[in-house]
């Protein structure tokens, strides 16, 4: 049986309640979808593996990689027998091609002993030296003997457990490696957590910590790899702004990815990855164009970040090399469809997601600058001699088209035409003068229930749109602290709809904002999230990209020191509508002045898709178009079926197939109008009630009868399901429905992707 797969929306069923069977594998396919294939010996899904670290085997013949995760429960499944979620003591998976994962047990019994009882145990760090594995751990809470402090919560360390294999038993070390860090009196003090470890060319290894509340820090590590001394501690990375560091050694330089803005606010979690490089392992690190780390006006270049599929908040990552020399960084991310454990709204789940890393002029880059997958990709090279899978295909920045005269301004006669307010501010505090838009920061905001901020707006273009601006904000350059004066672009739904780019001044830093509000949003849903681009300036460039995709719209934020040379950030998307504005907006604390330089919107310049695979190489809906060249046909600003009509008259998602029945050993079905191929599963009528819908007997199948030699005997209990897939616009639907109607995914490891 010929099988092929590819990943298409979910479509609807048909099932045929017959007999159960022992179930055939589906076949083995060289190319994989996010998130990672992971799975217990028993066969449960493996649903979360937060701030992942993996390791290669160093036992002798072993061909195998070992990863570690935070220590939170592995599925919805995960309970204690009262109903409580189990909180792991580090799971362990083991893999021998870097896709697939098998949970063999936790790296640890128990807690050090200088650990407070019910701390927890935060992103692992695993290295290979002294012939044994080290595994570095958070611990989130200390006892009073180590810090000093009872019942703090806070008073954070390093901790680290020695194996002579990668599965343990690991055995705790008697004190941490890196010590709680006061920052005051009482319970403040510094975050400790994050540990990684790198070696230089001399052989002395350095340990890296630090999160958001106190930046990055890295030490000297003992010969013995269990203790450092405070007295080679050097910071490496503004406070308030990274965590999460990684280095990669890369063509002679160190290169540091760290991870900033919220790891774990569900579906709006701004989480992303940047890049700095120096020469030394205790830096200074600076980014692309020169900027440090370590300064108020913090540095990075974007390493990471969502793209506007399915997929949000992706870092907290780790670099492992294949055996044909690739780089793969495997991070966690979130579903924006299934951000939270069950029953637990608030609790995000972070699966564990992969793709490949690239280098552009020495500067790494996931997928070619593509960043976060959501559709086939190669798979790594697990096997010596096996030839590469993987071929690079490089992003192309956005760039704007045509001017759009009548919506663009100058600022050098006053205010245009096309601008009007929403709660004009007050005579005096605003004004057109020395050819820029003063507009004095106001004592107001635009957050969630609090909405007295004034916008000044003008409409939205009527197909996709560039807009840019030059805001000059004078809050001092460094210092603290000057919350939240803010000011720069809005792309304006209504107070609680939007996409916010703004230079804005947080705690001691000052960094470029890209934030999402919407509402309704379900119960105990956030409402806004943040995440961040490229350093301010002076002056700093702003530019939102607008485009319609075959799903919705997606807004780019991108920013710039000097107008020339731009920083991408991540790709939201967001259900703002032709009725949108442009805005501009200062705001967050009233005693300083946004001067607006200009506003100018242009028409989106086209990519070039003469080529599409090379322009995108993701297509979601299977038109032969890559994501970033579906058209806006219909030309109402979203990218939908209806755009599909010139191309495929018939187009949609296949209704429910009909007819399904089973003679001897074939199953057949009719056929329907909007199909071109069919996916068939079969399941027992118990994991059908738990919506597990069986492995997969043939993807994209293209006749509507399918031989199967091994079907159950009538009367045990099992059913055949078949999904129409439309290979133009329409894609699929859902596997199937409940008796409610509730549409329902496939959860079986073997399903048709």
């Amino acid at each position: 049986m010929a099988v092929t797969c590819a990943n298409r929306v979910r479509s609807a069923i048909t099932l045929a309640a017959l007999a159960l069977a022992t179930y055939p594998l589906a076949v083995a396919a060289d190319s994989r979808v996010n998130p990672l294939e992971m799975t217990t010996p028993g066969g449960e899904r493996v649903e979360s593996c937060a701030d992942p670290t993996v390791i290669r085997s160093q036992q002798p013949g072993e061909d195998a990689w070992y990863m570690y995760c935070t220590a939170d429960p592995l599925g919805d499944w995960d309970r204690e027998p009262g109903g409580g979620y189990v909180y792991h003591l580090i799971p362990v998976l083991r893999s021998t091609d870097l896709v697939h994962w098998r949970y063999e047990g936790d790296a640890l019994s128990e807690r050090p002993s200088w650990a407070w009882p019910l701390a927890n145990l935060w992103a692992p760090e695993i290295q290979y030296f002294n012939g044994l594995y080290y595994l570095y751990f958070s611990v989130t809470d200390t006892r009073a003997s180590v810090s000093g402090e009872t019942n703090c919560g806070s008073d954070s360390a390093i901790g680290v457990a020695t194996s002579t294999t990668p599965t343990g038993p690991f055995t705790n070390a008697g004190s941490p490696v890196v010590e709680p860090r006061r920052n005051g009196s009482g319970c403040d003090f510094l975050a400790t957590i994050d540990p990684e470890v790198t070696v230089d060319d001399a052989g002395q290894r350095y340990i890296y910590y630090g999160s958001f509340y106190g930046g990055t820090q890295v030490r000297e590590l003992s010969a013995d790899g269990r203790s450092s001394s405070p007295s080679t501690a050097v910071q490496i990375a503004a406070w308030d702004r990274f965590e999460a560091p990684e280095v990669v050694r890369h063509e002679g330089d160190y290169v540091l990815l760290l991870s900033a803005a919220g790891c774990c606010n569900g579906p709006l979690s701004g989480y992303l990855v940047y890049a700095g490089r120096s020469t030394s392992p205790t830096g200074p690190f600076v980014d692309r164009d020169g900027v440090s780390l370590n300064t108020a006006r913090v540095g990075g270049t974007p390493v990471l970040a969502a793209t506007g599929n399915r997929w949000v908040g992706p870092g907290h990552n780790t670099v492992v090399t294949d055996l044909a020399g690739q780089h793969w960084t495997i991070y966690h991310a979130i579903d924006v469809d299934a951000p939270y454990f069950a029953d637990s709204v608030g609790f995000t789940k972070r699966p564990a997601m992969m793709d490949p890393l690239d280098w552009v002029e020495g500067w790494p880059t996931v997928r070619g600058g593509w960043w976060v997958s959501d559709c086939p990709q190669p798979v790594p090279v697990a096997i010596s001699g096996e030839p590469p899978d993987y071929t690079a295909t490089f992003f192309e920045q956005d760039e704007p088209g045509a001017l759009i005269p009548e919506l663009s301004d100058e600022f050098d006669s006053g205010l245009g035409p096309q601008w009007s307010w929403v709660r004009e501010p007050a005579a005096g505090s605003w004004g057109v003068e020395s050819g820029a838009l003063r507009f004095d920061t106001q004592a107001a905001d635009l957050f969630e229930d609090s909405d007295s901020a004034s916008v000044l707006v003008e409409p939205v273009p009527e197909t996709d749109f560039v807009v840019e601006a030059h805001v000059l904000l004078d809050v001092p350059a460094s210092g603290c602290c000057y919350n939240y004066r803010q000011a720069g672009l809005v792309l304006y739904g209504d107070d609680d709809n939007y996409q916010k780019l703004v230079h804005v001044s947080i705690w001691g830093t000052r960094v470029t904002e890209w934030a999402k509000e919407l509402a309704p949003v379900p119960a105990g849903y956030p409402r806004y999230d943040k995440s961040f681009v490229g350093p301010p300036a002076d002056g700093t460039y702003l530019r939102i990209v607008r485009r319609a995709v075959f799903g919705g719209e997606q807004y780019t934020a991108y920013t710039s020191r000097d107008g020339t040379t731009w920083t991408r950030g991540s790709t939201w998307q967001h259900g703002l509508g032709p009725t949108a504005k442009i805005g501009l907006v200062s705001m967050g604390g009233d005693g300083y002045t946004a001067r607006f330089q200009f506003v100018r919107v242009y028409e989106l310049a086209p990519r070039d898709c003469s080529d599409p695979s090379l322009a995108d190489p993701c297509d979601s809906d299977g038109d032969g178009l890559g994501d970033a060249c579906d058209p806006d046909d219909d030309g109402d600003l979203i990218g939908d079926l209806e755009d599909c009509a010139s191309r495929d008259p018939s187009a949609g998602r296949p209704t429910s197939i009909t007819g399904v029945s089973v003679s001897e050993n074939a199953v057949s079905w009719n056929a329907s109008p909007t199909a071109d191929l069919y996916d068939i599963s079969r399941s027992s009528l118990a994991e059908l009630a738990a919506g597990q819908y069986g492995p997969c007997l043939a993807d994209d199948w293209p006749d509507t009868s399918l031989d199967d030699p091994e079907t159950p005997p009538a009367g045990s209990g099992f059913g055949y399901l078949v999904r129409g897939i439309d290979l133009a616009c329409g894609g699929g639907g859902t596997w199937g429905t409940d008796s409610s109607g509730t549409e329902r995914e496939n959860n079986h490891p073997q399903a048709c992707p």
